[in-house]
């Protein structure tokens, strides 16, 4: 799972996204002011070309091999992007958290590892980087996410000579641009087409939908939407969520939600027990998986005081489908979201 948040203390896995993360943030500078759409530029337009010049989304500009036959792709909602195009012959390595932290089950959740036939051998250690695990896999091209800091990239790029497209939508349209990219880096066949078309139908069902609550002057429910918990009794006991400028934040706009951390100064926080019962949300949509269930979010701070919670309207998510900016979010989660805030619009 790629995101951009800090789980301390809780059994999913993920603090060590956050280091990597604030590293590239404060060395690199905000996400979201380079992020926003981005044109391809293809440095030539005949099929046999041997590179292909594109803008990634942190506004990097960079000269790749066309068609590249072995590829690290260090995010499962790359790998998730990947496969749907039918490039999972491409794919020789994926990210893996350090083996003390689960490996490669830190990182993809069984059912991934199992369709997307993983293996330990295809591990790259992200934080810090393995450089020797990733050159014996000898990759043409990396495919990376923001789990990688920026010292990681410049490393891949300028000491190890590997060209590094770095893939981390800000938002949920940003995924088909990301498509889009991919789609001129690599043939594809009808499978691209397809899965552009079935990502912009789903993002047309939103405008539908958004149209309507406008029209009906609908109130939109306020949401905590959280993807994992520090329960009582850790150092810092809270629910983390997504603030502004975050592709977690556009998801809960598009599916018709308010979120109560919109106005928040950082991009991943983790709100206190005091901090929600302020904002008495009417809908709460928790992430779980890898070992984060309701038991866990049951310990959180203040959690059974909760409006919704008492109401029963707390929801279980699977947390890939908030927390990996893929295909498979624009298919199944957003709609799923949207099942959740708005059951009798929901088709």
């Amino acid at each position: 799972m790629s995101l951009n948040g800090a789980v301390p203390g809780a059994s999913r896995q993920v603090s060590l996204a956050l280091v990597a993360v604030i590293s590239l943030v404060v060395a690199g500078g905000a996400i979201g002011a380079t992020a926003a759409y981005f044109e391809l530029r293809p440095s030539a337009t005949h099929p046999g070309a041997s590179a292909v010049t594109v803008t990634d989304d942190l506004g990097r500009t960079v000269t790749a091999p066309s068609n590249p036959s072995r590829v690290v792709a260090l995010s499962p909602s790359i790998v998730d992007s990947l496969v749907r195009l039918g490039l999972r012959d491409r794919l020789v390595g994926v990210d893996c958290s350090s083996p003390a932290f689960g490996g490669l089950s830190a990182d993809y959740d069984a059912s991934q590892t199992a369709a997307w036939h993983l293996t330990s051998a295809m591990c790259v250690q992200v934080s810090p980087l393995n450089s020797e695990a990733l050159v014996n896999l000898s990759p043409t091209l990396v495919l990376s996410s923001t789990i990688v800091s920026v010292s990681a990239v410049q490393e891949i790029a300028n000491t190890l000579h590997i060209p590094v497209i770095m893939l981390q939508p800000v938002s949920v349209s940003g995924i088909v641009t990301d498509v889009q990219l991919l789609m001129s880096l690599f043939p594809t066949g009808s499978l691209g087409p397809t899965l552009v078309a079935s990502m912009q139908r789903e993002l047309g069902n939103v405008s539908v939908l958004d149209a309507n609550l406008s029209y009906n002057d609908a109130q939109l429910p306020s949401l905590l939407l959280t993807y994992a918990v520090n329960p009582v009794g850790s150092t810092a006991p809270g629910y983390w969520t997504f603030g502004p400028g975050t592709f977690g934040q556009s998801l809960a706009e598009l599916a018709g939600g308010s979120s109560i951390s919109a106005n928040v100064t950082i991009p991943w926080p983790e709100l206190s027990g005091s901090q929600v019962l302020l904002a008495a949300p009417s809908l709460i949509v928790y992430g779980t998986g890898f070992g984060i269930d309701l038991t866990l979010y049951a310990q959180g701070p203040d959690w059974s005081s909760f409006t919704a919670v008492q109401s029963g309207h707390a929801y279980a998510i699977d947390s890939t489908l908030i927390t990996e900016p893929g295909p498979t979010t624009v298919l199944v989660g957003l709609p799923d979201l949207i099942g959740l805030l708005h059951p009798s619009a929901h088709s």
